[in-house]
This record gives structure tokens, C-alpha cells and sequence, in this order.
């Protein structure tokens, strides 16, 4: 097998049995980049090889630092690695060099991960299609004419595309969850709290966006996530669930499952979606867990109004002095501009209200998971589209009525913090993958991640059916 085809926890062990130097690995991740990022353009300011190479050598003369010791990363280009670019997709940004680690990318350096580059997202990670003007598209590896998905698309492709072992991401609105589906990797959404953000701004109003781990399988993208979790004493909002420890490898108890479909009709699905969610529901059975199609549990329309005012209410609230500062207006895109002038015009009632119904929702999912242990809807409403396209205008002959309903599908659980780990399901007659989202209570993560590892035992979807590179 080849080294980039090796998952991140057998390369760390192969690298602290000294059966494999980091400079070996770097130079076949280095080589891989090269032979496929031009197809997928996923990973993005690509540092220097020789410098890299450098780093891998000097890493294999110092002790052990943790289990990513010498594991190439490229980091997602909405967060600061120290003395490297953050564009954020914006031209606005370009060229902007971080004077310092993130706190997670900190927690990742800490425990020996070699940062390579950085991986391709929409501007300011907005929109759930991975393009902007400073990098350009990342294209999906199994159709190269398709989206990857976003934000997180660059990390997806570059996964699927084995140029990374694990990559990190965040979401606010699937950004972990549709690309991971539409690559054929997994995505988890942790539990919201359990990955700190950075200790600036506001520190009590926005919960709706978290970083967290992707990886090819269930058992990496844990040992990432624990990595990346745990609580801040500058965050007073924090969460705190192990992930340190490897998952066990006796199977989950059966778990019941609740179908929650297209929400009654609420969400237009493109032809086969449904229709290959529920052969996955099928193939659980098989493990063991009882699957049953659930009663619309709290109205879609109510919902949608909560989230969208949440939503521009954070943004407007982060990108407010760029839309103020006339010349950086006019390199905002469209959806940037919409959202922030939607929060600003809100009211302070408007919010309390969308808020009321983000705890009311709350309260009815304390009740559905007295009935079932999970709750299951897919990725995305629709397959990768055009790389072209800004986003779908209709599914399934619905108009899309902004540029992220299509992906309404992703806020029942966003919108309140529950944990979600995507898993692929396999692919359409289209050829192009997609997946499923596990959604639990707050404090779950880790039995999704049994749930998920169950799952890849008996279908290994990223081994079974690599992209044609």
C-alpha cells in the first residue's frame, strides 16, 4: 500500500515504531500534492518543499511530541498558523500573514502535526460550494467538473484525494457535513462548546459555528477530534467530553434510530437522495439497530426564520467594519453584504424571538431522544453540482428562495449544538457519492463515533471506492 493511502493512526505508528521517518511521509504526501492538487485545487499556499523537508528531518531528530508527530496537515483557510497566509478566500485578506497560532492549531502543533499549507474554502466561509477569488474552485475528486461542497470542501477533496490523512474544518451550517458526504469521507460537528474558538469578541451570543475533525475513517477523526477538544479557561461557554481515548472495538449496542425523511415535505430532495439514504438505514439493520420513519417533530418554517436571523445576526456581527470601511465594502461578495445587512437592521426583539425558538426546539429534541438514540437525515438535498454554478436556484422543481436554502437540511442540529458525524453511504446512479448525518444528544460525540466505526467495518466506503485521480 501506498503511503498516502494509509490512515493518519497507522502512519503515526509506524512513525514511532521507527519504521517510517517523517521525512519520508512528507515527501510522499509533497509528491502526491503534486501529482493530483491541480486536478481538485484543494490545498491551497503550499509552503516551500525544501523548508518542509527540512522540518520533517529535524522532527525525526527530536523526541516524540504526540500521535500527529510528523503527520502532515494542511490547515483550513479560516484559521491562523503562525507566519503562514489567511486569506479567509477574501481578497481583502490576501497576502495577510498570522502572527500567531489559533488555539486549536496550537493544541495540533503541540502534539507534533507538520503544517504544510492551507485548504481551500468559500470567502469568509460562506456558502456550502468551495470558491473565491483569491484561490479560485476546489473540484470535486470524483467529478472534477462538480463541487466539492464547503466550507470545508478544500479539506474534503484533499482527504479524498489522498493528499491529506486527516484535515481539520468548521461549520456553521454543514460546512463539516456536506463536503465530507460529497467526497466520500467523514466529517464530525462535535458537540458544540467541546472545540474552543479563539477568546476574542463576544464570548456568550453566537453558538452556532465549531470547528472539528475530518478524516477517511471513524477511528482518525477521533483521535483528531481529541486533540482539537477541550475546555478554555478564557471561554466561559465551554464543553467537556473525552475523545482522548481509542474507540473500543466491540460493536455498539443496538441503537434506535429515527428516519426523520424530507420533514414532511419541507425539504425537496433531488432525485436518489432519499432513495440512497434509506439503503444505508437498511444496511444499519444489519448491525443490529432498530430503524423507524419519525412523525414531523417541530415545524420547518418556524425553524428556518430562527436560523437565518441567528445566522446574519453573527455574521454582521464579525464582518460589520468591513462593510463600514467603503473600500473593503466593494470586495464583499454578495452573500457577505445580504447577511450583514440583514443583522444590522434586526431588532433586539427579532433576535430574543429567533432565540426562543432555537430553546424551543431544544426542549422538543429532549423529547425525540427519549424515543430514539439517534437521529438521521442526509448531508445535503442535493448532489454536487456544477463547480460553475454559485449555488442550486431549485430542487426537485422548489425554488431555493437565498443561497444557502439548499441546505436546510444541516440546521436541526446546528441550530442548538448537537453533535453530528457524517458518514459516507456510497454513491448515485449519477456516480457521485454522498452521506448520511447521525445526530445525537449534546454529549453523544463519542457513541456517534462507535455508531460510525460499525458503519465503516462493514462498508468502508473511502477504501471500497476511491476517486480516479
Amino acid at each position: 500500500m501506498e503511503l498516502f493511502e494509509q490512515d493518519a493512526l497507522a502512519l503515526s505508528s509506524l512513525i514511532e515504531q521507527g519504521k517510517l521517518s517523517a521525512a519520508e511521509l512528507m515527501q510522499a504526501t509533497l509528491s502526491r500534492i503534486e501529482a493530483v492538487n491541480s486536478d481538485v485545487n484543494a490545498v491551497v499556499s503550499l509552503r516551500d518543499p525544501d523548508a518542509l523537508m527540512n522540518e520533517a528531518r529535524a522532527a525525526d531528530a527530536t523526541p516524540r511530541k504526540g500521535w500527529l508527530h510528523g503527520i502532515p496537515m494542511a490547515i483550513k483557510d479560516l484559521a491562523n498558523v503562525k507566519d503562514m497566509p489567511t486569506s479567509m478566500g477574501s481578497p481583502i485578506f490576501e497576502g495577510q500573514i498570522a502572527e500567531k497560532d489559533d488555539l486549536v492549531i496550537a493544541r495540533l502543533r503541540e502534539a507534533g502535526a507538520l503544517f504544510i499549507g492551507k485548504t481551500n474554502t468559500p470567502e469568509f466561509g460562506l456558502g456550502s460550494h468551495t470558491f473565491n477569488p483569491v484561490h479560485g474552485a476546489t473540484r470535486n475528486p470524483y467529478d472534477t467538473g462538480k463541487s466539492a461542497g464547503g466550507s470545508s470542501g478544500g479539506a474534503a477533496a484533499a482527504l479524498a484525494a489522498r493528499m491529506l490523512s486527516v484535515a481539520d474544518g468548521s461549520d456553521m451550517m454543514g460546512s463539516l457535513r456536506n463536503p465530507a458526504g460529497w467526497n466520500n469521507v467523514y466529517g464530525m460537528r462535535p458537540t458544540w462548546g467541546t472545540v474552543p474558538s479563539e477568546p476574542v469578541g463576544d464570548l456568550f451570543m453566537h453558538q452556532l459555528a465549531t470547528s472539528g475533525p475530518m478524516a477517511r475513517n471513524p477511528a482518525d477523526m477521533a483521535a483528531l477530534g481529541g486533540t482539537m477538544t477541550g475546555l478554555d479557561p478564557c471561554q466561559p461557554l465551554g464543553t467537556s467530553i473525552d475523545l482522548t481515548s481509542p474507540l473500543p472495538d466491540q460493536p455498539l449496542a443496538p441503537q434506535r434510530i429515527g428516519w426523520l425523511g424530507d420533514w414532511g415535505g419541507a425539504l425537496p430532495y433531488e432525485a436518489g437522495i432519499a432513495e440512497l439514504s434509506e439503503a444505508a438505514l437498511q444496511q444499519m439493520t444489519g448491525l443490529g439497530h432498530v430503524v423507524e420513519p419519525l412523525a414531523v417533530p417541530f415545524e420547518a418554517a418556524r425553524m428556518w426564520d430562527s436560523w437565518i436571523t441567528l445566522r446574519s445576526f453573527a455574521v454582521a456581527s464579525g464582518s460589520l467594519p468591513l462593510y463600514e470601511d467603503p473600500e473593503t465594502r466593494k470586495l464583499l461578495k454578495p452573500a457577505s453584504i445580504w447577511e450583514i445587512e440583514r443583522g444590522i437592521a434586526m431588532s433586539a426583539m427579532e433576535v430574543h424571538h429567533a432565540s426562543l425558538t432555537r430553546s424551543d426546539w431544544f426542549r422538543r429534541t429532549v423529547e425525540l431522544f427519549e424515543q430514539v438514540d439517534v437521529l438521521v437525515l442526509p448531508s445535503a438535498q442535493c448532489w454536487p453540482f456544477n463547480v460553475d454554478q454559485v449555488h442550486p436556484t431549485e430542487i426537485a422543481g422548489v425554488t431555493m428562495d437565498t443561497y444557502h436554502r439548499w441546505m436546510q437540511v444541516v440546521i436541526p442540529a446546528g441550530l442548538i449544538g448537537l453533535p453530528v458525524v457524517n458518514i459516507p453511504v456510497g454513491f448515485g446512479a449519477n456516480g457521485l457519492p454522498g452521506g448520511l448525518q447521525l445526530i445525537g444528544p449534546r454529549g453523544s460525540d463519542r457513541r456517534l463515533l462507535r455508531l460510525a466505526q460499525d458503519w465503516h467495518k462493514m462498508t468502508d466506503w473511502p477504501n471500497k471506492r476511491p476517486p480516479a485521480l
